[in-house]
């Protein structure tokens, strides 16, 4: 007999049966705590556990979201930098070609490397021609440019459609052998089989929409991004082409 159960044995009848009470109470409450507990154990789940359970499906998903992100940070830098632009750039090369110095003017062009840059080149290697051809000229090396900076860009496309239907897909698979494995389980089947077999079919639909909506977002900050260095390729044309038409 423990010391408590002596104490309580020689308290009055009330106040033992009292005691005796908040003990029962006391077990029940650590009892539940401790069911709780491990119930919210057995029902946590990790992300790297959803991922493993989403089957091979998972795997060009994954591929298809590196290669969005690395498409995305790589673009986003090259078009940041084309459209940068030096203010001085198109008054030294009116102060050239008044001057006569289309060498110097070339140089220049060469020199800052950038799209509308090249743009500039390629008309002034066009002076003495009809305004036509120089025009002609421009807007070919400016489509030249645009699509040399889009690259990529399809691809984002691309994997913001067919990702999430890659992912339905899996749902689908997945799916099929839940109920497959239903069927073949006879009388011993239950709900918790059929259950687990459908959130882990779910898991590549989920994933498929997440790489979707990245790439979906990159494709349209890109596109946007693009926009810009588009205007700015035809405001440099248009001031080069005006400067030509001035007056000697």
């Amino acid at each position: 007999m423990s010391i408590l159960n002596m104490i309580i044995a020689h308290m009055p009848q009330g106040v033992a049966d009292s005691v005796e009470t908040l003990e029962t109470l006391a077990e029940s409450v650590t009892s539940t705590e401790s069911v709780s507990a491990a119930a919210t154990t057995t029902a946590e789940l990790s992300v790297w556990d959803l991922c493993m359970k989403g089957g091979f499906i998972m795997i060009p998903l994954a591929l298809l979201l590196v290669i969005s992100i690395y498409i995305f940070i790589e673009r986003y830098i090259v078009i940041s930098r084309a459209a940068r632009e030096d203010s001085t750039f198109m008054k030294r090369i009116k102060d050239y070609i008044h001057e006569g110095e289309i060498e110097s003017a070339k140089n220049l062009c060469k020199k800052n490397g950038s799209p509308y840059s090249r743009l500039i080149l390629k008309g002034i290697s066009r002076i003495g021609r009809p305004m036509n051809d120089v025009l002609v000229a421009i807007e070919n090396t400016g489509n030249l440019e645009i699509a040399n900076l889009g690259k990529g860009l399809p691809w984002l496309a691309t994997t913001a459609a067919g990702a999430p239907m890659l992912g339905f897909l899996g749902t689908v698979v997945g799916m099929v052998e839940a109920f497959f494995a239903l069927a073949n389980a006879g009388s011993s089947a239950n709900v918790g089989v059929l259950a687990g077999g459908i959130y882990e079919a779910l898991v590549t639909t989920v994933a498929g929409l997440a790489v979707g909506i990245v790439a979906l977002f990159a494709y349209n900050i890109l596109v946007a991004r693009l926009n810009s260095v588009m205007k700015l390729l035809e405001g440099k044309s248009m001031e080069f082409m005006d400067l030509l038409n001035e007056p000697a």
